[in-house]
């Protein structure tokens, strides 16, 4: 063991934020903490590092383990280079280096005694260096820079010239060049493209120390972590597994919870019906009776309500009007800034139903073609066609969608002038504003915030086409399923830009990958990659040499189905296979959507025919036509070929939905 909590309490005030939290870490063991927005969960790090107390309980370390801490919102202050800044953080390599070079020196001209003394010192120094793995420094150093997402070119660039993320991740390669014992990382995924967190999650899993976790990353949790602790209403509960089995095993406990809950809750219910019964007879020996029931309820402890999906965010999107077969048809987009190209001819065709996730390495130029699309951001070259009645709803990652003055009531009540304010209430009491929260200005709302307002004006929206760049950013796990399953039963067409690989798994139908500058001489175009399938499918299909050759091409290497580096070129020969897979994917895909058309258009005949019958069985009930046989019998022959109709709607209905299944 080398970290432990022991009932550890802290409240702000009435508040408590943290109640009788128990878990350990042992050796080089990987444990995630997770639980909604406001949890705890920094609070709980903050005071394992020493930063906060705690109100009462123990945090014990082991005996010489040394903590490493990243928080979530770092800002790392220098003014060395990037490269300067992480040779910094193993400082101590370098100067054992030195010394060992100096006694090289000084041992060429001494004899005897003295060499005998520098010699048991250089023995002792140099194994030390091997230890610390000294001779791999310099390219770990290299590997962690270019592992977070920094070019060789930028690794003499000054800190103080680095965005905040970047900086962020400076910090983040510090830490893990420092090596401590136990590391403490507070969202470590955050500001990082997929390779880098590829990069980290192999970084972690090999790493000699313990790691504890917070993140809202399900995907990197259910790579890298053994353990889960889960901390819901200011307790903890812990897991034993990855992020998937904690998933399972939690909706199964609370099921069991809830059951038990309401199982007490309705025998509370009727304990309390027959104590008010037996007073309101109000006789001496009911009297006490109920007052001895009284005393026993008093004494039961009380079960606390398990939080449900539905008590959080409530999320339902469904779209106005369908629109056509053809969504967005993009070919040959071109967009530059001054002399750096940030991608050409670049294409893309979307069909309505589809779900589309946009991924691609930071800088590649994704949220722009978004806002090409949205026309926010003019196109230097190529064409855009929206097909027939599609309407866009957009979601932006910034927000600025959202006017900052504005409070989020006149938020929404501006967008849509019809709704009432009961309605707007309501609307926002789904997205967890409720009461005064409602007369906040935008701009004093939290990231997190804003983006709930900003989903609730896509989901008044009515749109059919949804654009989202980075909807799940700010989001707690329970916020994110509820949007994943809102889109999944969306009838629309989805677009969007993620970085979260968990959200891409859940709801992609196909990914396009955008590959930034392609070093081509070729007339092969990768700018953009199209993968059908989900995630995990975009991870197989990518080890084909197909897409190998892609990557290789991307990097300036030359492939070959060897996979050498700088040889003439082969004729690969699984990429007329990968080729085949990719179409034939695509077809069932197509077939898939055609299914869906049928189905719907079998449903709306059956609505029709429906209606029909209904009507002529008001006819035949007219009294009018009572007596009228030439009208009855006419009645009755449309009813027997409508009926025959509907039964045959019925039967193709029901084909083609089991086709579909």
């Amino acid at each position: 063991m080398v970290l432990a909590c022991q009932n550890i309490d802290k409240a702000y005030n009435d508040n408590i934020i943290l109640k009788n939290i128990n878990f350990h870490i042992e050796e080089r063991e990987r444990v995630a903490v997770v639980g909604a927005n406001g949890a705890g969960k920094t609070t709980l790090l903050r005071i394992i590092t020493g930063n906060e107390e705690a109100d009462s309980g123990n945090i014990i370390i082991a005996k010489d383990k040394e903590l490493g801490y990243l928080t979530q919102n770092v800002s790392y202050e220098s003014d060395l280079t990037i490269y300067e800044a992480m040779r910094e953080a193993r400082k101590h390599i370098f100067e054992l280096e030195k010394r060992i070079r100096d006694l090289e020196v000084a041992m060429k001209s001494k004899e005897g005694d003295e060499l005998e003394a520098l010699l048991t010192d250089y023995n002792r120094l140099s194994s030390e260096f091997e230890l610390k793995n000294g001779y791999a420094t310099e390219s770990e150093i290299t590997g962690v820079i270019k592992g977070l997402g920094f070019t060789e070119e930028e690794f003499n660039k000054k800190i103080s010239l680095l965005s905040g993320g970047q900086k962020t991740r400076v910090a983040l390669g510090r830490l893990l060049l420092t090596s401590p014992d136990i590391l403490l990382l507070d969202e470590p995924t955050n500001h990082l493209d997929m390779d880098s967190i590829a990069w980290l999650e192999g970084y972690l899993s090999s790493y000699r120390g313990s790691v504890l976790i917070v993140s809202h990353d399900r995907y990197f949790l259910d790579i890298l972590v053994t353990k889960v602790v889960e901390i819901e209403n200011g307790r903890s509960e812990v897991f034993n597994g990855n992020y998937s089995f904690y998933a399972t095993k939690r909706e199964e406990l609370r099921d069991i919870r809830l059951k038990a809950y309401l199982n007490q809750q309705a025998e509370i219910a009727h304990q309390e019906a027959v104590i008010e019964k037996l007073k309101s007879f109000n006789r001496e020996k009911s009297i006490k009776r109920a007052e001895s029931r009284e005393k026993m309820l008093n004494k039961v402890e009380r079960l606390e309500k398990p939080q449900e999906l539905k008590d959080a965010m409530r999320l339902s999107l469904e779209p106005e009007f369908e629109s056509g077969e053809d969504v967005l048809f993009i070919e040959h987009l071109k967009k530059s800034f001054g002399d750096h190209t940030l991608f050409s001819d670049v294409n893309m065709d979307i069909k309505r139903g589809e779900r589309i996730a946009l991924i691609g390495a930071n800088g590649t130029g994704k949220t722009t073609i978004l806002k090409i699309i949205n026309r926010l951001t003019s196109k230097d070259d190529g064409r855009i066609n929206l097909g027939a009645r599609v309407k866009i709803g957009y979601y932006d990652q910034e927000h600025h969608v959202l006017s900052p003055e504005k409070t989020i009531f006149e938020e929404i009540s501006d967008a849509y002038p019809k709704l009432t304010n009961t309605r707007i209430r309501n609307l926002l009491a789904a997205f967890l504003f409720t009461g005064d929260d409602v007369f906040k200005q935008i701009k004093d709302l939290s990231g997190g915030e804003q983006g709930r307002v900003a989903l609730a004006k896509l989901m008044l929206s009515s749109a059919n086409f949804l654009i989202l760049d980075e909807p799940t950013n700010h989001l707690d796990i329970t916020s994110k399923e509820i949007l994943e399953e809102a889109l999944n039963n969306y009838s629309g067409t989805v677009l969007y830009v993620s970085h979260d690989r968990y959200f891409i798994n859940r709801t992609a139908t196909r990914i396009y990958e955008l590959m930034g500058d392609v070093k081509n001489e070729g007339n092969e175009n990768y700018q953009m990659l199209e993968f059908t399938g989900n995630y995990d499918r975009y991870l197989e299909l990518k080890e084909l040499p197909v897409y190998k050759k892609a990557y290789a091409i991307r990097d300036g290497i030359t492939f070959t189905e060897e996979g050498g580096e700088n040889e003439a070129p082969v004729i690969l020969k699984a990429e007329t296979a990968a080729k085949a897979d990719w179409k034939a994917d695509k077809a069932e895909q197509a077939r898939i959507r055609k299914l869906k058309n049928d189905i719907k258009k079998a449903e709306d005949k059956i609505t029709e025919l429906e209606g029909q019958l209904e009507e002529l069985n008001k006819e035949l009930a007219d009294p009018e036509n009572a007596t009228n046989s030439a009208k009855l019998t006419e009645i009755t022959t449309k009813q027997a070929k409508i009926t025959e109709e509907l039964e045959n709607e019925y039967e193709n209905w029901e084909e083609l939905q089991t086709e579909l299944e």
